[in-house]
């Protein structure tokens, strides 16, 4: 097992693309599955096309599933911070892909992104842990 932590300041950034550095990752390995993991309570990673307007989106599908205001009981924060804790029960905080030859079998389209709405916490990391098989 391989593993390494990406260190990322969202700030202003609410999609973010890691695809370029899961790929560079699992490049020198061989088969296997690469776990993507976001240790945070409000942020979420997801497979998604990119570059397409699917980005803005996806934010402003999230916006209207989550609103900020004040109806949330978690209420710490910046108004409507409540929704950032919701978000991991929408968007997963860990996805697994499958890797050959040191290459992500992702379909023609898909990347990688970290969702993170939460504007309260501009520093996020991201573990990558490669599975031989």
């Amino acid at each position: 097992m391989k593993t390494t932590v990406l260190e990322l300041e969202t700030a202003g950034s609410r999609i973010v693309d890691l695809t370029g550095e899961v790929a560079a990752f699992c490049r020198s390995e061989g088969d296997g599955l690469v776990s993507v993991f976001a240790p945070h309570a409000t942020a979420g990673l997801a497979l998604m096309e990119t570059g397409s307007g699917s980005e803005d989106d996806l934010a402003a599908t999230l916006d209207r599933l989550l609103p900020r205001d004040d109806r949330y009981r978690h209420r710490h924060g910046s108004p409507g911070h409540g929704a950032d804790h919701l978000l991991p029960a929408l968007v997963s905080p860990s996805l697994t892909v499958p890797v050959q030859g040191g290459r992500m079998l992702l379909g023609t389209w898909q990347s990688i992104v970290l969702v993170d709405l939460n504007a309260d916490n501009p520093r996020r990391q991201v573990r990558l842990t490669f599975l031989c098989g």
